[in-house]
């Protein structure tokens, strides 16, 4: 069985841990990773056309294919290791821990964003790894993959947070719906269902 085969609960908290600072380490407020990441993308991005040799068109190219590719790790993070299957218990906690206790708490507003010191940590190793690799062109990628997820952030807070809109969005809407209260082996795509097409994993049932 999946870490995410949990019947949804609709109201209540989960308690991670007994250690009261751990706990809260585990919740935040979906304004705390967003104005880190969109910030830290835009210093990024304002030093990658002022201090460095590329050229605009560079630099926005690389951003806008940044982000694309952002939603690619998101569909192969949310797909592959959050719902990787328990078979021995390291995979099941991890499973249950990073993800599962959101399937089982999809309400639990606090817990819908990885904690801002983990995804600062992430952030600062992805640079200079990035760095090593493209030199100055970490200057448009990073930014543009920080901002995908820091976009991945928002649509998946409103999502569970507050009501369908009655536009073009609501595909968001129901797409996660569907994974979370009916196929929870279909519809990875949170930001989008585009890799749900490619891969072949949209919902089977609208």
């Amino acid at each position: 069985m999946e870490a995410s085969n949990f019947q949804p609960k609709n109201t209540g908290k989960k308690q991670l841990f007994n250690n009261p600072v751990l706990e809260k380490l585990t919740r935040t407020h979906i304004s705390v990773p967003l104005i880190i990441f969109y910030g830290i993308s835009a210093f990024l991005l304002f030093r990658g056309f002022v201090y460095t040799e590329l050229s605009p068109i560079t630099v926005v190219s690389v951003f806008i294919l940044a982000i694309l590719f952002f939603t690619l790790v998101e569909y192969i993070m949310h797909r592959h290791v959050f719902h990787m299957l328990p078979t021995n218990k390291l995979k099941k906690d991890i499973a249950y821990n990073f993800h599962g206790v959101h399937h089982e708490y999809p309400k639990d507003k606090s817990r819908l964003v990885m904690p801002p010191v983990v995804s600062v940590t992430l952030a600062a190793i992805l640079f200079f790894g990035i760095r090593f690799v493209i030199g100055d062109y970490v200057y448009a990628f990073l930014p543009g993959f920080l901002t995908g997820y820091a976009s991945y952030l928002a649509v998946h807070y409103i999502v569970h947070a507050f009501r369908p809109p009655k536009n073009l969005f609501k595909v968001l809407w129901v797409h996660h719906g569907i994974h979370h209260y009916k196929e929870n082996d279909r519809a990875f795509g949170v930001s989008s269902p585009l890799w749900d097409y490619i891969f072949r994993t949209m919902p089977r049932t609208h």
